[in-house]
């Protein structure tokens, strides 16, 4: 062997050694720590997610800076942080993952660079940026410069925000600031027991207000999924989380420019069991999930914020093979009535799909906004208008199924065609009115009933002909408010039809900077 190739092998296992300190992070003891809690390390993680043996690391041997409070005798070659790139099913995804065997998993200036560095190179190639999240929070050795790193991220969550689909994965703790650039990101997963995000911990909190709180009811999956919505997706391990993640990303595009991966389907047929579903009784509930099961390929939904404002149901399926946004009030819950959450969580929704040239379905049974005090100070005006301005915002193909009750402004607001919806179908059994009959008829018939010798049953007379003329699809397809009274059977059929109709649509918005969303 030449003297030039002992130098290059020798060279080649200084690499090697260099590589093989880096994927210790910060060190086996540490390494077992995470395992004993039951987690990942960083590295496991990403190789996890990404198909088996695409991933590909970026700046494994960046190191921090500090020399401040003794940190220049600990350095770990990648710092807090794994970055990188490799392929889901196929497609090209750039993700970064926090390594809390070092320091934590805090956030320190070059941490924020490599996070930037990858983010920069998603947005670059138009590929989903994917973030798993462990951290302690900023580096608190480093002061301004690990705050400032903090504003270099969001600033680029906002940039990239409808251009790439972001994503966040709470696998530990996120505090303080770490939680805003997932709170920007599109979608929010967390794993029971081992996830929290919380802007200050239960000692501040109990400091401060004297309440008492563990940290899982403050910040953990259960509290954020169904209190505060924050968090979109809940699992119960971290192979599962992963498993989702990858399963959502199937139904998205790789950037606001491209298509969503389209799949073969065998037969579109009719269902005749979808004209048996909604009761004849107005006031008896049924599940909006059993029709969206029925007209959607192979029953497969991906119903997001599950359980948060569960009176109305938002989630990704496909129908011929093609992506659609689904958006459905629920019967089930609340009579499917619209308020402040339920609203917010719907017009979040709908302006996802809008940014990503996603096709909005929206199947309405709904009968009008929630009616009280609580609601009222609690801004239903300002939440119910977000609703009104993402679907009459949205040039994506719109879609919108009428299946019973569309009362008052409920009806504008749920993809009404005045909130220029391009196809707008019926059931039979939709009824379309300012209010329900029994509130109609005791307005408009006030004096009537007042001064009838039997109130009650000349009450009951007028409701059954106020039904008999206003109740039903027919008076709204006479003026041309919808442009169908369809079979509930053909309805997977004629939506079908309706998105291969608008499949070319384009539709531009007046000239702007940007509107302004009342937030």
């Amino acid at each position: 062997m030449s003297e030039n190739a002992r130098n290059i092998d020798t060279k080649i296992d200084d690499l090697n050694k260099l590589r093989d300190q880096a994927h210790k992070g910060g060190g086996q003891t540490r390494i077992d720590q995470q395992h004993g809690r039951g987690k990942l390390t960083a590295r496991e993680r990403l190789i996890a997610f990404m198909d088996e043996g695409t991933f590909q690391e970026i700046d494994s041997f960046v190191t921090h800076r500090t020399t401040d409070f003794g940190l220049s005798d600990r350095q770990f070659l990648g710092d807090a942080v794994v970055t990188g790139y490799g392929q889901v099913d196929g497609r090209q995804v750039f993700a970064f993952a926090q390594d809390f065997t070092v320091f934590g998993g805090s956030l320190s200036e070059v941490v924020g660079l490599k996070i930037c560095k990858v983010m920069d190179l998603a947005g670059k190639t138009g590929c989903p940026i994917v973030g798993l999240n462990d951290s302690g929070g900023a580096r608190i050795q480093e002061g301004a410069s690990s705050l400032a790193a903090y504003g270099d991220i969001f600033s680029r969550n906002t940039l990239y925000s409808g251009v790439i689909p972001q994503i966040s994965v709470i696998l530990g703790p996120s505090a303080g600031g770490a939680v805003y650039s997932p709170a920007i990101t599109d979608f929010i997963f967390m794993v029971k027991g081992i996830g929290q995000m919380y802007i200050t911990g239960p000692d501040v909190v109990k400091a401060v207000t004297g309440e008492q709180v563990t940290h899982e009811e403050l910040g953990g999956a259960d509290p954020h999924s169904t209190k505060s919505g924050v968090a979109h997706f809940v699992s119960n391990s971290e192979a599962d989380c992963l498993d989702d993640v990858r399963r959502l990303l199937g139904f998205l595009p790789s950037n606001n420019l491209s298509d969503p991966p389209q799949y073969d389907v065998d037969t579109i047929q009719s269902d005749p069991e979808l004209r048996y579903i909604v009761p004849d009784e107005a006031n008896r509930p049924y599940d909006i999930r059993t029709v969206i099961n029925r007209i959607v390929d192979d029953s497969d939904f991906m119903e997001v914020q599950t359980d948060y404002a569960q009176n109305v149901v938002v989630g990704l399926a496909r129908m011929n093979g093609s992506t659609v946004g689904i958006v459905g009030n629920q019967p089930a819950y609340l009579a499917g009535v619209l308020d402040i959450d339920a609203s917010s969580k719907a017009a979040r929704f709908v302006r996802f799909c809008d940014c990503f040239n996603i096709p909005l379905v929206t199947l309405v049974d709904v009968p009008g906004f929630m009616p009280g005090v609580d609601q009222e100070y609690g801004g239903i005006i300002r939440h119910g208008a977000k609703l009104i301005y993402a679907y009459a915002e949205a040039t994506v193909p719109k879609i919108t199924v009428i299946l019973r009750k569309s009362y008052g402004g409920a009806y504008i607001v749920m993809s009404s065609k005045h909130l220029r919806s391009d196809i707008n179908l019926a059931w039979p059994s939709a009824e379309i009115a300012v209010m329900g009959p029994d509130g109609a008829v005791n307005i408009i018939y006030r004096d009537e009933i007042s001064k009838s010798d039997d109130p009650e049953a000349t009450r009951r007379e007028l409701v059954e002909d106020y039904q008999d003329r206003f109740t039903n699809p027919y008076t709204a397809a006479n003026r041309g408010y919808l442009d169908d009274v369809i079979d509930p059977a053909d309805t997977r059929i004629r939506v079908i039809d309706a998105l291969n109709m608008l499949a070319s649509k384009r539709e531009t918005l007046p000239s702007k900077k940007h509107g302004n969303i009342p937030l």
